[in-house]
C-alpha cells in the first residue's frame, strides 16, 4: 500500500463533518415520506492491492433478491441488534457476503451517511484490506463479486447523470459504468461523495 494513497484517503475522511448525501439529491422535488424512521445501515467500500494498482471490491446482487436485484452494490446491510455500530454491521456484512474476515479489514474512516429512497440510513465505511483473501459470495445475497480500479471510480469525469421513470415519476442519478458493469444509484453517488472529497 503506498502511503500517498493511504494518506489521500485518510485526509479524505478526515474532514469536518459535512450533510449527507441521500437519493433525493438530484430529486428536490421528489418528497421523502412523512413519518418514516430511518433505518441505520453500513456498507464497505474495501480498497485491495492488485495486479500493481489500487481496485475496489464491488458485488453485483442475486436476480433472486426482493429488493434491488441485480443491482451493484457495497457489501453490507442493516444495522442489526448485535451491531454495536453500523461500521460493525458493514464489516460483518462483508464477511457474510463475500468472505472478507473483518480481521484484515484497516478501517480509514467513514463518509458522511447517505440516506435512501427506500428508508435506510447508510454509513459508507472505506477500508483497506491487508493481504489477500478467498472471496466467497454467499449464494443467496450475491451474484458476482469484481474488482474496479479505485481511480476509475474516483474520477469525476467518469460520471454521468442519468434518469428513468419509478414509481410513476422521472428520477434522475449518478451513474459510473466500467465494462460490463452499469454502477449508479446509491452507490454511484457514495463513489460520487467520496473522489470529491479526495484531496
Amino acid at each position: 500500500m503506498t502511503p500517498d494513497l493511504v494518506d489521500r484517503l485518510t485526509a479524505a475522511l478526515g474532514q469536518p463533518p459535512a450533510p449527507g448525501s441521500s437519493d433525493f439529491d438530484l430529486n428536490p422535488d421528489s418528497p421523502r415520506p412523512s413519518g418514516v424512521s430511518l433505518r441505520p445501515a453500513g456498507v464497505l467500500a474495501p480498497i485491495v492491492w492488485r495486479r500493481d494498482r489500487f481496485e475496489l471490491l464491488l458485488t453485483k446482487r442475486s436476480s433472486a433478491l426482493k429488493h434491488h436485484p441485480g443491482q451493484i452494490a457495497f457489501p453490507g446491510g442493516k444495522q442489526d441488534a448485535g451491531d454495536a455500530t453500523p461500521i460493525d454491521a458493514a464489516l460483518r456484512e462483508a464477511q457474510e457476503e463475500i468472505g472478507l474476515p473483518r480481521s484484515q479489514v484497516q478501517v480509514l474512516g467513514v463518509l458522511p451517511d447517505h440516506e435512501t429512497v427506500t428508508g435506510f440510513c447508510v454509513t459508507p465505511v472505506v477500508g483497506l484490506v491487508q493481504g489477500g483473501f478467498a472471496i466467497r459470495p454467499e449464494p443467496g445475497e450475491v451474484e458476482e463479486v469484481f474488482h474496479v480500479p479505485l481511480d476509475h471510480v474516483l474520477n469525476p469525469a467518469n460520471f454521468a447523470i442519468q434518469s428513468r421513470r419509478w414509481r410513476g415519476q422521472m428520477r434522475s442519478y449518478f451513474t459510473v459504468p466500467f465494462g460490463p458493469y452499469y454502477i449508479w444509484g446509491a452507490t454511484a453517488r457514495i463513489l460520487r461523495a467520496l473522489g470529491d472529497r479526495m484531496p
